[in-house]
């Protein structure tokens, strides 16, 4: 009769083992990923509509911690005008930097292997190293680059320490941090039909027409890959700026994500907190509809 209701139900007995089998050894990944990924995800929601500062029980507020965020946090807008500078600027700077490495790469020039391990070089060394090799190149007291400047007899320039260079100096490191993009792209250049190339030569094709016609439109995909993935990024921009800078001078690079860990962590207002991180969540997951709805008009694939 037992075996009857089961086969009822679509299993037979042994997959009901097998089943209860793979539940078993699966169960560490499922018990991680409900208490560090789905509890955090829900708890955050349901803190964001509270006042709570981990040492008092929680208080309903609403969508009070929303509308003070908006109408009542002048330091929101600034950290807001941060993040979509760096964004806006730094993402596609690097997607266009790492594509011009890879193409160069990509060419038959000597020591090529070499230039390739110098341009990944900075994508796996760690971020804390990063930041402090970078704090005595552009540190204006004591940097290589102001002691250079100043041993030519020239003005030093105060990069991190001038509200007006702070996020154009981020952007220059965020340039040069990509290895992993250069790659990618190489990847995709070296999948590209050399008889495209070729049909193009005997059509009189030169270099540029090669590059604008054929190089570009078979790497829109990659492309377009790379600018999600940095734009994802770019929103959540954190390590680099709080080592260099902390978010100085004067706000100048109080980028989102430190401003939601100095509320969480530091002012222990984890209702805002919550309320800051899905604003977030919510602004990637739009940016990243929009950037696949405009997908359609220039991001070409070999197969249509």
């Amino acid at each position: 009769m037992a075996a009857l209701t089961q086969k009822r139900r679509g299993f037979t007995s042994a997959q009901w083992r097998d089943l209860r089998t793979g539940l078993f050894f699966i169960s560490p990944w499922l018990l991680g990923f409900f208490f560090w990924t789905f509890y955090p995800l829900f708890s955050s929601l349901y803190y964001s509509f509270h006042r709570y500062d981990l040492l008092r029980p929680a208080v309903w507020v609403g969508l009070k911690n929303y509308v003070e965020i908006f109408t009542n946090d002048p330091t929101f807008w600034q950290v807001a005008y941060n993040t979509i500078y760096f964004v806006g600027f730094g993402i596609p700077l690097g997607v266009i930097g790492a594509f011009l490495m890879a193409t160069l790469l990509n060419t038959e020039i000597k020591g090529r292997s070499v230039f390739r391990t110098i341009f990944f070089f900075p994508a796996i060394v760690p971020a804390i190293v990063t930041a402090m090799v970078w704090q005595y190149l552009l540190n204006v007291q004591y940097g290589a680059i102001n002691a250079f400047l100043q041993g030519a007899g020239l003005p030093v320039i105060p990069f991190i320490a001038n509200p007006g260079l702070a996020k154009p100096s981020l952007i220059l490191i965020h340039m040069w941090a990509q290895g992993n993009a250069m790659v990618i792209f190489l990847a995709t250049l070296q999948d590209v039909p050399r008889s495209l190339y070729e049909a193009a030569t005997v059509d009189g094709a030169n270099a540029w027409h090669k590059f604008r016609n054929i190089t570009i439109p078979m790497c829109t995909p990659v492309i377009l890959f790379n600018l999600v993935i940095g734009f994802i990024y770019g929103f959540q921009n954190f390590t680099l700026p709080w080592l260099l800078t902390g978010g100085g001078p004067n706000n100048a690079t109080e980028f989102y994500s430190l401003f939601l860990y100095r509320n969480a962590f530091i002012f222990f207002r984890m209702g805002k907190a919550s309320a800051l991180a899905w604003i977030l969540f919510i602004v990637i997951v739009l940016f990243t509809i929009l950037l696949f709805r405009s997908s359609r008009r220039w991001v070409y694939y070999g197969g249509e």
